[in-house]
């Protein structure tokens, strides 16, 4: 009962990791940055959606879809301002910047929001029903059904739609998208809207499960990169499907040998798997001309 519990758990923890990781494979796979901010944009939609569905009163609808489209913008910004200016000039300093970018609307987030966790309850996640034996939530079920439908839909727009194609043709060579019509750097803010707004997606379908606050984020965040890097970056069933394995597993770590032991425990297994495997579970080694 205890590990079937765990298992059940996990697939949503692991799920919520795996969309947050998608939006680092988004940027990577168009322009070979990835925002670490992602955290706080996962933060921003659970803040957004809470401000919009409980303090002004509004559906829930309404209100995650304009939590959404405001992350969207926070992408934008977030690339416009963080990562453009120095990936423009061969920088590695957008690694800092998004850095920074994110910490600032973590302040920004305390100092109006602040810095009490407060509850998120929605009408149609509420009660649960029997699965083996255990009561499940409607929303646990939710998120792993949310998570792989949109590494599905991913894997099927940038493998065999002409869009998808002309997108991953960014990141090989730039030069020749110019040539063949395709606008680059629109392209790139794109993918930084939509890697936001898998984040946004994220926190708003995590928030019922945790408490909303600035720095709610910040762990996931990290985890959801290191998730990336387990999955091979460049594979977006990979990256899911990495994001479910952590999250089982750490739900069984908890369950097996107490919270103590989670974060040591799960942080050690992705350095071992690494270390045997560099590119990740799924990921292709980078093929170099010389």
């Amino acid at each position: 009962m205890l590990i079937t519990s765990a298992l059940i758990s996990g697939l949503g923890l692991g799920s919520m990791y795996g969309l947050l990781a998608l939006g680092f494979y988004i940027t990577y796979s168009v322009s070979s940055t990835v925002n670490f901010a992602q955290g706080s944009s996962m933060m921003l939609g659970a803040v957004l959606a809470y401000t919009f569905a409980v303090t002004l009163g509004w559906p829930f609808l309404p209100a995650a879809l304009l939590a959404l489209a405001l992350c969207a913008v926070y992408g934008m910004l977030v690339e416009i301002v963080a990562v453009r200016p120095f990936a423009r000039r061969g920088s590695n300093a957008w690694l800092m910047a998004t850095v920074a970018l994110g910490i600032i609307a973590d302040n920004v987030v305390l100092f109006t929001f602040g810095k009490e966790p407060r509850g998120f309850t929605m009408p149609w996640a509420t009660g649960s029903f029997q699965l083996f034996g255990i009561g499940v939530s409607p929303l646990q079920l939710a998120i792993p059904a949310l998570g792989l439908s949109l590494a599905g839909a991913l894997h099927l727009f940038s493998r065999r739609t002409r869009l998808g194609k002309a997108l991953l043709a960014v990141v090989q060579n730039a030069d020749a998208a110019r040539l063949m019509g395709i606008n680059v750097p629109l392209a790139i803010l794109l993918a930084y809207a939509a890697s936001t707004m898998f984040a946004g997606a994220a926190g708003i379908m995590i928030a019922p499960l945790f408490n909303v606050h600035s720095d709610m984020g910040t762990l996931f965040g990290l985890k959801a990169f290191a998730v990336a890097i387990l999955g091979g970056i460049t594979s977006a069933w990979g990256v899911m499907i990495a994001g479910l394995l952590f999250g089982i597993t750490e739900a069984l770590i908890t369950a097996l040998l107490g919270s103590a032991y989670t974060q040591v425990l799960s942080f050690a297994l992705v350095i071992v798997v690494l270390a045997f495997m560099p590119n990740g579970l799924f990921g292709r080694a980078e093929v170099k001309k010389v």
